[in-house]
């Protein structure tokens, strides 16, 4: 298996258009559902994903993993909304957000890293991008070892089931798993969790 880096530090790294484009695969759709989500007109949607990926390339190198984790889905959170705020105030309106409520407060509340938005934007960023880390490693292994990481650790059957199943030891359903989960959190050091 190939040793990984993780998402951050490849981007740190790389030429601006291979992280503009790692970043757009990436990115863009979590940023484009939760506003289309949260009220913001279609119109808006694809302008405020492209300034806040802008953004995010463009101060990347200002950016601190500081020993917390999920450090960088904060960050992108606070660059969303402000950018969502620099949107609408370029526009002179603010959007109606879903059920009738003030939009402004759903940006108040995407940057309070204490409220129920900004919970729910933290659950949703993980699993998006561990979806995406997972079809990113998947490569790195056999097709019996990630059969059992995925019956195992996803599908939540038993150590036992998956080896009768795949015709291997119970140990060798938990090293496949622990290998592949190795794997996601090298690559995803910094962005979950």
């Amino acid at each position: 298996m190939e040793t990984s880096t993780s998402f951050l530090e490849s981007l740190q790294h790389a030429s601006d258009e291979v992280a503009w484009s790692r970043l757009v695969d990436l990115y863009s759709p979590l940023i484009q559902g939760w506003l289309r989500r949260s009220g913001a007109a279609s119109s808006d949607v694809d302008d405020v994903v492209q300034d806040v990926l802008a953004v995010v390339v463009r101060r990347f190198p200002e950016f601190r993993r500081e020993p917390r984790t999920g450090a960088f889905r904060g960050w992108l959170r606070a660059i969303t909304a402000n950018c969502l705020r620099d949107h609408w105030r370029k526009k002179n309106r603010q959007p109606p957000a879903v059920g009738g409520t003030d939009f402004g407060g759903v940006v108040d509340q995407l940057q309070d890293p204490h409220s129920d938005l900004s919970r729910q934007w933290d659950r949703e960023h993980d699993e998006h991008v561990t979806q995406y880390l997972l079809k990113q490693i998947r490569p790195n292994f056999s097709k019996k070892t990630w059969s059992a990481f995925q019956r195992f650790a996803i599908e939540g059957c038993t150590a036992d089931e998956v080896a009768t199943e795949l015709d291997m030891s119970a140990n060798a359903v938990f090293i496949a798993k622990s290998r592949v989960m190795a794997s996601l959190r090298e690559q995803g050091r910094g962005l979950i969790g």
